[in-house]
């Protein structure tokens, strides 16, 4: 087929016409080797687009220039520049750089004055990037001002100026003068917070949640508190916080506050599955707010094969509001013992007082009543117990769903006397540690503690809620859940006195949301303190990270009893 003359050339034009629009390269060459100046120079002069071969050349005067502002901005003042352009499959642009001695601090002046001086809190920049000696970075320069002016902000120093801030630079003599001073003027306060919106809340169930006094000095992070605090409260579905400086009057700041109560009542429902209990459901409901002094109250059940419960309770917001209360809880509780005809039907009664220590415990006080129908082996009876008792938990994580590093610390406690409610004398306590640590981004290590004991003049009455169990995926993998225990004559597990159990465990990360892992357990439930015969459980398994936290399925087998290889599946925080 023939093409005419002037299709044939047109077609030439734009064959040529692409090549000579083909991507054009920068190449940056520095004689002695500096990766940052040569990808500050890189990152200044940018993309050179498409450019041919004569338009580099008329471009390379400007690129030049270009790298000398981006060497001055690390100190280097008199550099050598030579460029020149190659062609090739694309045109290339070099850069030839010797960027000679660089410009270094001589005399660095950084003060604050007036009433930010005396603040412990505000830092004045300090680093061996700005000491005489160092090399002269501008960015280092410009952070100085920035961090200055930052904290300025943070605090309440909205008046502040800089009276001098002079960078001098003398490149022939190669030294450079730093002078930074501020006066930061008067601090700022916080005047009366002030809450407008629909709301059916007390004026001063909202006044307990600030978390700071009217006149307190300014600090944004007092305000993030706030909005924060008021968010998770429960009661709200938006929150606005305004505390803007030009409203001030004689430096203080009002605070407004403009909220949207959300809807009072909530229902959740939920299916799970763990080798413990199986298949399982759960559904809660809640009503987030009764009354104007902020009440709430609501109801939770799960049910599985071995274990239904259902429990209410009724909230009173105390002092501060956000982490204290008064809890009115009850609940009943219907349970087959695993592996066993045993079962126990569990009625409970009694308040609770929540509340967050300064130092960052959890504290419930409590007083339970306690009402329990068992059949426990040769054990059988009804059992009533009034007991006070107290836990502690602390928990630290860098992360709530899927943590990295961090610890729990739980501690829990209750007694019983007989005839002051209660038809034996009873002390009973747990422990729970935890801990978790991550190297080198992938190398995490996982380790538990756990013990518990009961001391009491009729063991035999005691019921199964009060006795310890070992074994199951939170416990001992490789065994069946509860079944590690002290056996009467016929063999049935009864329960121990004492328990302990610990894990060890190391997981690799061989993708962003995916683990394997190896782990080796421990532990027993027994009647004496004598050294009890421990049980070993060994495996591996896999998690994966899903958004309710990771799902963990494990092979564990158990080297002390014949039994092959079990199957674990549970899912949670691992902390």
């Amino acid at each position: 087929m023939k093409f005419p003359g002037r299709f044939t050339s047109s077609v030439l034009m734009l064959i040529s016409s692409a090549a000579a629009l083909a991507q054009s390269e920068l190449d940056v060459r520095i004689k002695p080797s500096n990766d940052q100046l040569k990808a500050n120079i890189e990152g200044y002069i940018g993309d050179l687009g498409e450019r041919d071969e004569e338009a580099l050349l008329r471009f390379s005067r400007g690129a030049e220039e270009q790298a000398r502002k981006a060497a001055q901005a690390l100190g280097y003042y008199q550099p050598q520049i030579e460029s020149e352009v190659k062609d090739g499959k694309s045109p290339r642009l070099v850069l030839n750089i010797d960027p000679g001695e660089p410009v270094r601090l001589r005399y660095v002046t950084i003060q604050i004055l007036g009433p930010a001086a005396s603040l412990k809190s505000f830092r004045v920049p300090q680093s061996d990037v700005l000491k005489p000696g160092a090399v002269l970075n501008h960015g280092h320069y410009e952070d100085a001002k920035r961090l200055i002016q930052n904290q300025a902000s943070r605090f309440g120093f909205f008046s502040g100026r800089f009276t001098s801030q002079k960078l001098a630079v003398d490149p022939r003599a190669g030294v450079a003068d730093i002078e930074l001073v501020y006066d930061s003027g008067p601090r700022y306060a916080l005047g009366k917070v002030s809450f407008t919106g629909d709301t059916p809340f007390d004026e001063d169930l909202l006044q307990r949640m600030v978390p700071f006094n009217s006149g307190a000095p300014y600090d944004s992070e007092l305000i993030a508190e706030l909005n924060q605090a008021l968010q998770s409260s429960g009661y709200f579905e938006s929150v606005r916080v305004d505390a803007t400086p030009t409203t001030a009057a004689n430096d203080v700041i009002p605070v407004a506050v403009t909220l949207v109560t959300r809807k009072p009542r909530t229902m959740g429902l939920g299916l799970g599955y763990s080798t413990d209990v199986g298949p399982r459901a759960k559904a809660n409901w809640t009503r987030h707010w009764v009354n104007p002094e902020g009440h709430s109250y609501g109801w939770e059940a799960e049910l599985s094969e071995p274990r239904q419960n259902v429990g209410l309770w009724y909230d009173v917001p105390l002092d501060p509001p956000l982490t204290d209360k008064l809890r009115f809880a009850g609940g009943y509780q219907y349970e087959e013992l695993a592996n066993t005809d045993s079962l126990s039907k569990l009625l409970t009664l009694g308040p609770e007082w929540h509340s967050k220590l300064p130092s960052g415990w959890q504290r419930v006080i409590s007083l339970k009543w306690q009402h329990e129908e068992y059949r426990l082996g040769d054990d059988s009876g009804i059992s009533n117990l009034l007991m006070p008792g107290v836990s502690y938990s602390y928990l630290r994580s860098d992360n709530r769903i899927d943590p990295h590093n961090g610890y729990r610390l739980q501690f829990d406690s209750k007694v019983a006397k007989e005839g002051l409610g209660s038809d034996n004398n009873l002390l009973y306590g747990t422990a729970l540690v935890k801990g978790l640590t991550t190297v080198l981004d992938n190398h995490r290590f996982l380790a538990r503690a756990q013990i518990g004991g009961s001391a009491t003049n009729g063991y035999k009455s005691i019921p199964p809620s009060l006795r310890f169990f070992a074994g199951g995926d939170q416990s001992v993998r490789g065994y069946d859940y509860q079944s590690l225990s002290p056996e009467n004559s016929d063999g049935d597990r009864v329960g121990g006195r004492y328990m302990v159990s610990g894990s060890v465990e190391y997981q690799y990360s061989v993708a962003e949301k995916w683990r394997v892992a190896t782990f080796v357990d421990q532990g027993n439930s027994f009647n004496d303190f004598e050294l009890p015969n421990l049980k070993t459980g060994v495996g591996m398994g896999v998690r994966w990270v899903s958004p309710v936290g990771p799902i963990r399925l494990d092979l564990a087998h158990a080297l002390d009893d014949p039994g092959g290889i079990r199957l674990h599946f549970s899912m949670g925080p691992e902390l």
